[in-house]
């Protein structure tokens, strides 16, 4: 596996603890009495505090995976799987989690207000600080005018908006994005860029699944390459685009590149 020299905004491996470890992690699923699929195949890699981190790859790469056995969905069939310092058995931390799903199934009866409320209860936000923090998160990603509305009534670009505004309720240690920008129109996405800065700027760390290569390059201080569930690359954009040896490259191409390279 390549590797790139750690980002400046990273803290030295072992000065702190990680926002998310992966130590030889692999998932295998059962398929019938005989049949078994394995998505992920010992992967072990280190999310440091205040560091922005992609995750890309083909479909079926073990992305999601990943994703799901960070916030305890799903148990790794191997190896061993930390969140904000802790095993992934321990739930508590996932109260400073903050998630937004590529596609969201929300209460379609409930108002945007109510909602936002309802997950920062969820996620063990006292009631007098979620009173101080629902109206300007909304007033924040452009609802505030429809806060009573029923979420039925929301267009697709609304309800992301809306799921960017519940992942930061509880203020997140951690935010994880599962494909954030699909459905966002321009100033949507430019509001995700902002949210992302924030988060950093509070120490926080954030892990980014996303096919839109042109937000990964905006945003990330690293990324990781997943295909066939076997990581093959964790490094600066750069490591890709601008290797020490032949010339520069679009990410798009380093990426095709890389992929039918796992696949001789």
């Amino acid at each position: 596996m390549q590797q790139s020299q750690t980002h400046p905004a990273q803290s030295k491996p072992g000065s702190a603890p990680a926002a998310v470890e992966f130590r030889h992690v692999g998932k295998v699923y059962r398929q019938g009495w005989r049949r078994t699929l394995t998505a992920v195949h010992d992967v072990s890699l280190r999310i440091e505090p205040g560091e922005v981190f992609g995750l890309v790859g083909p479909n079926r790469a073990g992305k999601t995976t990943l994703v799901k056995m960070l916030l305890s969905l799903c148990r790794p069939t191997t190896g061993e799987v930390e969140r904000l310092g802790r095993p992934i058995s321990d739930r508590k931390t996932l109260a400073a989690v903050g998630y937004v799903h590529e596609n969201h199934a929300f209460p379609r009866y409930l108002g945007a207000a109510e909602l936002l409320a309802y997950y920062g209860a969820l996620s063990r936000v006292p009631h007098e600080v979620l009173r101080d923090r629902v109206g300007p998160l909304l007033h924040r990603v452009g609802l505030a005018d429809r806060s009573r509305e029923p979420i039925a009534r929301f267009s697709k670009g609304m309800v992301q908006r809306l799921g960017i505004a519940q992942a930061l309720i509880n203020e997140p240690q951690l935010l994880v994005l599962d494909e954030p920008a699909e459905g966002l129109d321009v100033e949507g996405r430019q509001l995700l860029r902002d949210v992302l800065v924030e988060v950093r700027k509070r120490g926080g760390s954030v892990l980014m699944i996303s096919h839109l290569l042109p937000e990964v390059e905006r945003v990330c201080d690293r990324l990781g390459v997943l295909v066939g569930g076997r990581l093959v690359h964790v490094g600066t954009v750069e490591s890709l685009t601008k290797p020490a040896e032949g010339p520069a490259r679009s990410l798009e191409s380093a990426l095709q590149d890389l992929y039918r390279a796992q696949q001789v």
